[in-house]
């Protein structure tokens, strides 16, 4: 097995293990724990000085490593990331159906393509709270599928299949009576607990099939939820490893892993709020850094945003800018817009071709065509609040936001390679 295949059987498992946000930080935590890094609270006075530790919010997750001569100007180097993926969240009351049958109500989180989610087993994972404020990781098994129509009563579905987000979009569970079934309490048994004790939830739907390495050669790479846990994956293998190999002179490398970047990133766990920042600060505070320090350390920072883009579509190649065609197999991207929805300029386009030279990594350009304008990441929402430089780069994907998107084997680990190498060298 090649060192790439090894990766990528990995990152399978990490998806596998991560079928929500909350699921994606608490196995990155428990990578990390097992890796020697300590877990911190909030709420709780920080160790001060070198060492390697994680903090959990909510569905995010900050991991960093002081090295033993970090002072108070000693810059960071960010690996930012998300961990939520377009999918679909329950309803507050998720109990409904018609016609015999019993359905979850839903509510669109993100841009799902919402044809790729037809007729799939399809599981419940988030959290569920209970009134005395604890959390509970839950995961269901295969319960849910969103049935299409036949084609023998559809007639014209293969000229344009369009599909109502209300009516349309509301999963089937089982037989029955609505009334008289209750959709939590299946989720209560799935975390041992009462349905009378849940108090909140947070549950979205996830894919149960398995990610699989195919082609002619085995170089493609199928899995739910690429985009984004391909780049928290690769800030978390590079992160640990960082651990082993980085010197005393080393940059403070840092993790975000930020949740819900797909739905504009406002929240207190997204890159637009004060996470990142907040662990930045406690940390140069426990180096001895007053707010003058704290200035220049973030001025001689770093932070790259990893976040997936998009490789040419071999059927599609018309929606892509003619002069620039990321293939899978070809390294990550390294990702530009004039508009600043990705933040790459100049210098950090200089800096990122300099690591992958001195990683022995390829990595490819990628820019969209005019008329096709790009999503944005949480590059220039981190830039702007920090301001720190920002490279914006990324795995290549067909398929982004499907249920099962496609990746090459080889750039997940190029990726990762790039990382551990910008964790430890200034």
């Amino acid at each position: 097995m090649t060192a790439a295949h090894a990766h990528i059987a990995d990152l399978g498992a990490y998806v596998s293990a991560s079928p929500s946000s909350f699921h994606a930080a608490h196995a990155g935590g428990a990578r990390l724990a097992a890796a020697g890094f300590t877990q911190l609270g909030e709420h709780q006075e920080w160790e001060a000085g070198p060492g390697r530790y994680f903090v959990i919010r909510d569905g995010a997750l900050i991991a960093w490593i002081v090295p033993s001569g970090a002072t108070e100007l000693t810059g960071f180097h960010i690996l930012g990331a998300h961990t939520d993926s377009p999918s679909f969240k329950l309803k507050p009351k998720p109990t409904i159906g018609r016609h015999g049958w019993l359905q979850a109500g839903v509510e669109i989180y993100g841009g799902p393509l919402l044809n790729s989610w037809l007729d799939r087993e399809l599981a419940l994972a988030g959290r569920l709270v209970t009134h005395d404020g604890a959390e509970h990781l839950v995961a269901t098994g295969p319960l849910l599928r969103f049935p299409q129509l036949a084609i023998h009563l559809d007639r014209g579905v293969n000229d344009g299949l369009k599909l109502d987000k209300q009516q349309h979009m509301n999963p089937v569970w089982g037989m029955g009576d609505p009334a008289q079934a209750d959709l939590l309490a299946l989720l209560a048994v799935a975390a041992d607990l009462e349905a009378e004790d849940i108090g909140g939830f947070d549950v979205v739907i996830a894919d149960t099939q398995e990610s699989r390495v195919f082609g002619a050669d085995g170089e493609f790479f199928a899995s739910g939820r690429l985009d984004n846990l391909s780049s928290v994956h690769a800030g978390l293998t590079a992160i640990t490893a960082a651990a082993k190999h980085g010197s005393a002179d080393s940059p403070i490398a840092v993790l975000a892993a930020f949740d819900h970047e797909e739905v504009g990133s406002a929240s207190r766990s997204g890159a637009s709020g004060p996470f990142l920042e907040d662990v930045l600060h406690r940390i140069s505070a426990g180096l001895g850094a007053g707010a003058e320090a704290r200035r220049r350390a973030l001025a001689s920072s770093f932070c790259v945003s990893a976040d997936a883009g998009h490789a040419v579509h071999p059927n599609y190649a018309e929606r892509h800018d003619p002069a620039n065609h990321p293939v899978l197999g070809g390294g990550p991207l390294l990702k530009i817009n004039a508009n600043q929805r990705y933040t790459t300029d100049a210098p950090g386009a200089a800096y990122w071709a300099r690591l992958c030279r001195d990683a022995g990594a390829p990595y490819q350009e990628f820019v969209s065509n005019n008329v096709m304008p790009c999503g944005s990441t949480i590059g220039p929402l981190t830039a702007t609040r920090l301001g720190i430089r920002t490279v914006d780069v990324g795995v290549p994907l067909l398929s982004m936001h499907s249920a099962r998107e496609l990746c090459g084997v080889e750039d997940p680990y190029q990726l990762r390679r790039v990382a551990e190498r910008f964790f430890t060298t200034v």
